[in-house]
């Protein structure tokens, strides 16, 4: 099947097998959720069909928060209710806040629901195919050991951009990191995920067992190659040899993914109680739109995904393309001026006229260096894309589009200039954003008001801000987060022009001025 088609059957279909709409029946007094209270349950909500105890866990996932909880882990739940595969999933937490998934989880035997909210559709899902969950700060070993064991078959990740400690701008590891440095002088007590990878996989060797499977599920440009570099990388600091075996015998596939997920509010817990009856510690919630799409690649066999509504490739590139510099790139385009405005969630953004008929410029000026796919209408893509981030629902949280916005504008935003200044194109509504994320980053919005700046380099760039006064010029040398945009005289011209322009004026004024 062509990539173009399987976008295409992306854009119709939302949820594979997607539930009716929900008819607001009473539900049974509060179900605190457990093995044996699934069957107190609504009709309307769907449970695991299989027995979570003949699962094997051949998949091992590193940082199980939100997006995988919504994402990857319901295509394995649909293909374990479906197909009845035997292929179950181990979760680890590596951070010290992962504690809390630890405890919300364990208290109610790793299940969790998946809480579906749209403009047309509301339901609640069962989610059983994690059925163990590691906490690494409680013990290094028993995670290394879980990835270095036979029945491990695929180690996926999500854990953000932050997590594979490369240079934003020249994409090479960064040596010098404190995770490196820690996991390279203690290999038996890794804190980074390159450090338990690259000792997991020394211990496969060691035994004479198969590798895994290696798969990033981050929104980073070619995430397999990428994570294949930082993994090969890390283990020649360590040992040759080991980076040899890496290199000829595990697999990194490239993979897109995409699926909004807000971070999980009070106000979501109370109503899956009021609507479903489900006391959950950590209920997840999501859109209903979920797309998959992985290179076939996989060193030591994989689950059938495709049955669950997986798309497999051996072209992931424009599927990746067109969902980072239009989706991800809208979503930043959305949140940094929409922050500056004052407003809290991504559908309020979306609904402000003035910052809704900008969003669809800014759309349309990336339109162009998006490939060209037969069959494929990019229009129809970027009308959805203004559904789903107008969707009040799930009240999407700005301040998480903002997050690590160091991190995320290297891969969503910059990579769009350089084409745009290459093809001779106007760079104006994306050098607006990085304008508005310049004056993010000093913590405060256009009316004075204190904005939490959440990025994993906010000491850094708070210096920088204080350093800079009203010469922009301090912030815009950084060469390892804007590379050799740093070099581009007109570029910063029109920066420090736009910069200008929203510190005089509101964001509306300045769009409203606009040719």
């Amino acid at each position: 099947m062509s990539v173009a088609v399987h976008v295409r059957d992306a854009l119709k279909q939302t949820i594979p097998n997607p539930p009716p709409k929900h008819t607001m029946s009473v539900p049974n007094p509060e179900v605190r959720l457990s093995e044996a209270t699934l069957a107190k349950l609504p009709a309307e909500v769907q449970v695991p069909t299989y027995r979570r105890e003949h699962l094997t866990l051949s998949i091992v996932h590193i940082g199980v928060g939100g997006f995988h909880r919504a994402h990857q882990a319901v295509y394995l739940e649909n293909l374990l209710n479906a197909r009845g595969t035997s292929w179950g999933e181990c979760g680890v937490g590596l951070l010290p806040q992962d504690a809390r998934m630890k405890e919300a989880l364990h208290s109610q035997q790793n299940l969790y629901t998946v809480f579906t909210r749209g403009k047309d559709v509301q339901s609640a899902q069962v989610v059983g195919a994690i059925t163990k969950y590691l906490y690494a700060t409680e013990s290094a070993e028993a995670v290394l050991e879980q990835i270095a064991g036979p029945e491990t078959r695929i180690v996926s990740l999500t854990v953000t951009e932050g997590g594979y400690c490369l240079n934003e701008g020249s994409g090479e590891l960064d040596a010098g990191h404190p995770d490196i440095v820690h996991d390279l002088e203690n290999r038996q007590s890794p804190r980074g995920v390159l450090g338990y990878l690259v000792e997991a996989l020394n211990r496969r060797r060691q035994r004479g067992l198969l590798p895994f499977t290696i798969l990033s599920c981050d929104n980073l440009p070619g995430n397999g190659d990428v994570t294949r570099k930082a993994v090969l990388s890390f283990a020649s600091l360590r040992d040759e040899s080991l980076c040899s075996w890496i290199e000829t015998n595990v697999t990194f596939p490239n993979g897109m993914v995409d699926g909004i997920t807000p971070v999980t509010r009070e106000s979501d817990r109370e109503a899956l109680r009021d609507i479903f009856g489900i006391e959950d510690a950590w209920p997840v919630v999501t859109e209903p739109f979920r797309q998959w799409v992985l290179e076939d690649r996989f060193c030591n066999g994989r689950p059938k995904w495709e049955d669950a509504g997986v798309q497999f490739t051996g072209h992931v590139a424009p599927y990746e393309k067109m969902k980072l510099r239009l989706l991800n790139a809208g979503h930043s385009a959305l949140g940094y001026l929409g922050v500056l405005r004052g407003f809290e969630f991504v559908h309020e953004a979306a609904a402000d006229p003035t910052l809704r008929e900008f969003l669809r410029q800014f759309l349309n000026d990336v339109t162009p260096l998006i490939p060209e796919l037969p069959g494929f209408d990019v229009e129809q893509y970027k009308q959805t894309l203004l559904e789903r981030f107008s969707n009040p629902a799930i009240r999407d949280q700005i301040s998480r589009i903002c997050s690590d916005g160091s991190a995320k504008l290297p891969k969503f935003i910059l990579p769009s200039i350089r084409e745009l200044l290459e093809k001779g194109r106007s760079t104006e509504r994306l050098s607006l954003v990085i304008a508005g994320w310049l004056i993010y980053v000093g913590g405060e919005d256009e009316r004075g008001r204190s904005i939490e700046v959440l990025d994993a380099r906010k000491a850094e760039l708070s210096a920088r801000v204080s350093a800079a006064g009203d010469n922009p010029a301090v912030l815009l040398a950084m060469r390892d987060l804007f590379g050799s945009l740093v070099d581009q005289e007109t570029w910063l011209t029109e920066v420090h022009r736009l910069l200008r322009a929203l510190r005089q004026r509101s964001v509306t004024e300045v769009l409203k001025s606009w040719p």
